[in-house]
């Protein structure tokens, strides 16, 4: 890893423009995801289609969860293959985007609140190429990845994202890739297709009507939502890039959700769109 210092006097020149780049909190879920074409990843191939084209993206992945906070910052990040027990095919997917070590310095330079590390070893998990393969086929946008700091609490989080709000202004597309609800343990495979344990929609609705509200704060301490809350984030990592989502958004914008689905009883889809 590479000081931020080392690149201090850099930064990516991307142009301020006239249109706010939207946000993007994506449900992931299961890797296959990234090579069916099914109702979640459908709806994720119309949004690459309908969105402006970004000058970049930055994802906040579930699956990059570090001690201290880090951005990848090479010019041409790996494909992770983070899984086991899947078809060779799943495997085999190379998303051969560039990076953009400009952009990894201007981020890490805006985000004030803590010191951001530039990675060189990381890559792009599946949390982001199951993702961005519908959305962008071609693989030609610049991707960065931007680490989960585990020793932070939700509101830290929530202010890193709000200190990248002016790259929105550059044209970069912030998409988080988690799940709102993810309970491994209490997966029920007969329930795969399609359903989710009582409490699992309960909680579920109760989160889209806070976000729905631009009701943050009762999101930031989750904890306090109740048992079902409990049972829906087991441990946060997958909670929170909804946050960082939510912490772009600014008094005027509306949201909407999508692939708004429980499958596997403990596990749901649903996905928010910023402005």
């Amino acid at each position: 890893m590479a000081n931020l210092s080392a690149l201090k006097n850099l930064t990516s020149n991307l142009p301020v423009q006239e249109e706010l780049m939207p946000v993007l909190f994506i449900g992931h879920g299961s890797p296959m995801n990234g090579i069916e074409d099914n109702e979640f990843s459908l709806k994720w191939a119309e949004i690459g289609r309908t969105i402006p084209v970004p000058k970049a993206v930055i994802v906040v992945s579930a699956h990059w969860f570090t001690k201290g906070t880090a951005v990848t910052a090479m010019n041409f990040p790996k494909t992770i293959h983070d899984f086991g027990g899947f078809p060779q095919a799943l495997f085999d997917v190379e998303y051969a985007a560039p990076g953009s070590p400009l952009l990894a310095a201007e981020t890490a330079k805006l985000i004030a609140s803590t010191e951001v590390v530039l990675d060189h070893d990381w890559g792009l998990d599946h949390g982001a190429w199951t993702v961005l393969q519908h959305m962008f086929p071609k693989a030609d946008i610049p991707v960065l990845q931007l680490s989960i700091d585990y020793t932070k609490d939700p509101k830290s989080h929530y202010e890193i994202a709000a200190e990248l709000y002016q790259l929105r202004k550059k044209g970069v597309l912030i998409l988080g890739s988690g799940n709102m609800v993810h309970n491994l343990r209490m997966l029920n495979w007969e329930m795969i297709n399609g359903g989710g344990y009582d409490w699992a929609l309960e909680v579920n609705d109760k989160f889209k009507t806070l976000i729905m509200n631009k009701e943050h704060q009762p999101l930031l301490t989750y904890q306090n939502l109740g048992k079902a809350a409990m049972l829906a984030i087991p441990t946060p990592e997958h909670y929170l890039p909804l946050l960082y989502t939510l912490g772009l958004q600014n008094d005027k914008e509306q949201v909407s959700v999508f692939n708004d689905k429980a499958v596997g009883g403990s596990l749901t889809m649903t996905s928010v769109r910023i402005g």
